[in-house]
């Protein structure tokens, strides 16, 4: 073994200047809590050990041999800590402390620890390896020692693209073996096991060294060797690997793998300036090809947007009434359908409409792109117009159709009660004219002219009690002109004919009445029981009549109070009929002593009483139909109390559900706007709260689609009103929009800061201080601040401001002149002010490089150099170069990586 104090003294130390040095160790801890943990494996692999003894022995001595030294077991030549101390001064280009020169144990042991100490050092989290099994010679522990270094110092450097380390070093072998048939590399063990991802990331960067074409998949070892051995002769990467182990074994070693495979990634480092300027052209590309399609789906989505507004605010605004419930009705559902079917996608739409447009300013600004301009008419603005202008349009719909409803439901039940009335009027006053227009009292004898006279006084009483029913029907003849009934016509037509006759029925009777009081003093007392059952059998009879009309009458209530009361005035009513019963009793009692005293005294009666029509048989027959409609009104009654019960539980129910989702809307909304202004964490933890927190409101949809259930059942159950609760369906609904907006512009806000922060390389650190100062000078704790305080916030941040500074400044974050800076537009300006991002001139120097430092590319390097639809992008954009060294097919790169930028950077 090589003393290491002699080692030092032939090895010559150079300045720390090491692609693979210190530094850069901050994730390094992150990364290898992903590895394999050295101290859980209770057991290694025989094969995977012995693939890793020699794969690391190789790395070791590659490095060492600089030193002039070497070690030929693994897990001995590391034990008094010499070695390893010397591997790490040679990988790192540092210094590490004095060794201990003694040979005992202890100094074994203090040696190795300077040098796991000098690994911690490096940001490696060391886990279970100590120096005493190193001193041992515990070869499990010493392997993972090796194997750390290995990842720190050859593999966590590796950067391709966004990924680092052992992503970014799967990923360069991927992106150099992809134009290569039959290699697939998916990972560091089975991806190697045919040799011919070896063969070809040789063939990718040195083509003279590896026929590839001979290669053949099915002789795996011929390949292994031939990449093994053309790497040692030619690219001084020793032989780490022996063909025929990992042939022979079903999943190599991913360790020893990705240790030989990141010596090719060293050896061919200086390649990668070509890829590095390939990748921000790339880059710079995807960007472009991205936006476009941003842009194209806007308009697309902006133009159906619009279209459906301009098709439904006609529809809205009509508000011409028709003449049936039903057909209102069909009008109501057709709105109903809108606000639960075809509107709330369109809200949906809207808001992804502004995300859209907003993540794709953002996307714009942060590349140094010109802003994107809609085509006339398609702005946000005019959006927001014709939402605004269909919101006003949609207002007062739905109360207006309820109104009309409501309106028809009442021409309609005062239009049949106005008929049920006037029937009845009419079917009494039949006859009455030709009755009324007889003179019998000129040809009666003195007995008849006396019951003409009891008979007419009869009738004076019975037209009397009609007098209420003639003026009822009057009344709700006005009632139906003044609602605008629509067949009001016939309404009046009918009702001027029940008055013109009525004032007809007044005369004849008082002609009639003086025609009669003129022979009065002809006359002789009358029978007085007939007259007697007369007077008390005609208002019996019309109070049965009234009864039986009133019994059929139609009701309409809207409350369990309204039809509590009809039943309470029912049961009334139902309480006189003993009263009602005795006074038939009597009254038929009269017409029987009438009858005993005629057949007693041999009186010939004519078979009926002269003064009334109204026979015992009718008053037994009205009296029937009196019994037999009391119970019908009674079940009426009681299901429309049913009926009203219901739609008490329908309210409560309704109630009860809309006085949990109103306020806990309204919390949410409190809630976001809170999170919104005081966000803590990284802004990955805010947008992952925040997506929790709109999962979260998107789970509760269930509680609103109840709610519209209850709802629909209220409506068609014709509930117009609910005392239970202040909140209405309409209030929940654009609560509930708002809310899903609020949310979603909250969530595309984080959004933004991201794509702000990692497009210009902001700190999480720094973009926390950048909250916290701008928290803190938002006095109203809005989210946007007026230009006052935001002097004072840049003046905090170390500006030193004339008005000239400021008005250029506010012209950048207030571009509309509102007054107001967001928060947005503040990590904007800072961003601009303390990064720097992709120009034209470093696009041109990445084409200058691809291009090998002539002034023009040609497609065949282009495809060759970059993925193959970026490179197809770029030729189908690029124009002719016309300088004077062009070639035939020479691009000129230039002219467009200007265009790139817009005019701006020209």
């Amino acid at each position: 073994m090589v003393d290491y104090h002699a080692a030092n003294q032939s090895y010559q130390y150079g300045p720390s200047s090491g692609s693979n040095g210190a530094g850069g160790g901050g994730s390094m801890g992150d990364y290898m809590a992903q590895e394999d943990d050295w101290d859980r494996d209770l057991l290694l692999d025989p094969a995977w050990e012995k693939q890793q003894r020699k794969t690391f022995t190789a790395w070791c001595n590659s490095h060492l041999r600089k030193a002039g030294t070497q070690i030929e077991n693994i897990d001995e030549d590391f034990r008094d800590g010499l070695k390893l101390m010397l591997l790490l001064e040679v990988i790192s280009g540092e210094r590490l402390p004095k060794p201990e020169r003694g040979k005992m144990r202890v100094h074994k042991i203090n040696n190795v620890n300077k040098a796991l100490d000098f690994i911690a050092s490096k940001g490696v989290k060391l886990v279970s390896i100590g120096a005493e099994e190193i001193v041992d010679g515990n070869a499990k522990m010493t392997l993972g020692m090796i194997w750390t270094i290995i990842l720190r110092f050859a593999i966590q450097d590796i950067s391709v693209e966004e990924t680092s380390a052992k992503e970014g070093l799967l990923l360069w072998c991927q992106r150099k073996t992809a134009p290569y048939k039959n290699v697939n590399v998916q990972n560091f063990h089975i991806s190697w096991k045919d040799g011919l991802a070896f063969n070809a990331l040789i063939h990718r960067h040195r083509p003279e060294l590896i026929e590839y074409d001979k290669l053949r998949k099915d002789d795996p070892v011929t390949n292994l060797n031939n990449a093994f051995e053309v790497a040692e002769k030619y690219l001084d990467i020793p032989k780490m690997l022996d063909a025929e182990d990992i042939v022979g074994t079903l999943r190599p070693d991913e360790k020893a793998i990705m240790t030989y495979v990141s010596c090719f990634y060293h050896a061919f480092s200086g390649a990668q300036k070509a890829e590095t300027a390939a990748n921000r052209i790339c880059k710079v590309l995807a960007v472009n090809q991205e936006n476009e399609h941003l842009m194209e789906d806007y308009e697309r989505l902006a133009s159906d947007l619009l279209e459906w507004i301009r098709r439904t605010i006609p529809w809205l605004e009509d508000r011409v009434p028709q003449k049936t419930i039903q057909e209102m009705q069909q009008k109501l559902e057709d709105f109903r359908d809108y606000r639960r079917v075809h509107k709330p996608p369109k809200v949906q739409e809207k808001c992804q409409l502004e995300i859209n447009f907003n993540t794709l300013q953002t996307k714009l600004r942060l590349s140094n792109r010109p802003a994107f301009m809609p085509s006339e008419g398609k702005m946000v603005s005019d959006i927001n117009n014709g939402w605004q202008h269909l919101e006003q349009a949609e207002k007062g719909y739905e109360e207006w159709l309820l109104n009309e409803i409501r309106r028809l439901e009442r021409l309609d039940h005062l239009a049949e009660k106005f008929r049920q009335k006037a029937s009845i009027h009419e079917a009494w006053t039949d006859g009455k004219e030709a009755m009324l227009k007889q003179r019998d009292y000129e040809t009666a004898t003195l007995s008849d002219i006396k019951a003409l006279i009891r008979k007419h006084e009869a009738f004076e009483s019975d037209l009397a009690a009609h007098q209420d029913r003639v003026e009822q029907i009057a009344a709700i003849a006005q009632e139906l002109n003044e609602l605008d009934y629509y067949d009001s016509h016939n309404v009046n037509t009918r009702c001027q004919k029940i008055c013109d006759q009525w004032d007809a029925l007044g005369s004849l009777t008082h002609s009639r009445r003086e025609a009669l009081e003129k022979t009065e003093k002809q006359l002789e007392t009358i029978d007085q029981l007939h007259l007697e059952y007369a007077k008390r059998a005609a208002p019996f009879n019309n109070w049965m009549e009234s009864a039986m009309e009133d019994l059929q009458d139609m009701f309409i209530v809207h409350t369990i109070e309204e039809i509590e009361g009809l039943i309470s005035a029912h049961d009334q009513f139902k309480s006189t009929l003993p009263d009602a019963d005795r006074e038939r009793d009597a009254i038929l009692a009269i017409h029987k002593e009438a009858q005993r005293i005629a057949e007693s005294n041999h009186i010939k009666l004519s078979g009926s009483n002269p003064y009334t029509t109204v026979t015992p048989q009718i008053i037994n027959s009205k009296w029937e139909k009196v019994q037999q409609l009391v119970p019908k009104r009674d079940q009426a009654l009681l299901e429309e109390q049913s009926k009203q019960q219901s739609n008490e539980r329908l309210r409560r129910q309704f109630a009860s559900q809309a006085n949990i989702v109103g306020p806990w809307i309204q919390t949410k909304m409190e809630e976001i706007g809170r999170i919104s202004i005081e966000m803590n964490g990284t802004l990955e933890d805010q947008l992952s709260h925040l997506k929790q927190y709109e999962r979260s409101i998107v789970d509760y949809k269930p509680n609103l689609d109840l709610l519209e259930q209850q709802h629909q059942l209220i409506q068609e159950a014709l509930i117009f009103d609910n005392k239970h609760t202040n909140y209405t369906m309409e209030h929940i609904r654009v609560g509930w929009e708002q809310l899903l907006t609020t949310i979603a512009r909250t969530i595309n806000e984080v959004e933004n800061q991201i794509l702000t922060r990692d497009a210009k390389g902001i700190s999480q650190e720094q973009m926390q201080e950048f909250r916290a100062s701008f928290n803190h000078f938002d006095k109203k704790q809005t989210g946007s601040m007026d230009s006052d305080d935001f002097r004072a916030l840049l003046i905090s941040t170390g500006y030193s401001l004339g008005d000239a500074e400021f008005n250029r400044i506010m012209s950048m974050v207030d571009p509309n002149h509102s007054g107001l800076v967001t928060f947005q537009a503040f990590i904007d300006f800072m961003s601009r002010e303390t990064t720097d991002t992709d120009t034209a001139d470093q696009v041109i120097a990445s084409f200058k490089v691809l291009a090998g430092d002539k002034n023009f590319i040609t497609a065949e390097e282009l495809r060759r150099e970059l993925p193959p639809d970026q490179a197809e992008y770029c030729i189908a954009r690029m124009a002719p170069y016309q300088g004077p060294d062009a070639v035939p097919g020479a691009l000129d790169y230039k002219s467009f990586s200007t265009a790139l930028y817009g005019e701006s950077d020209l």
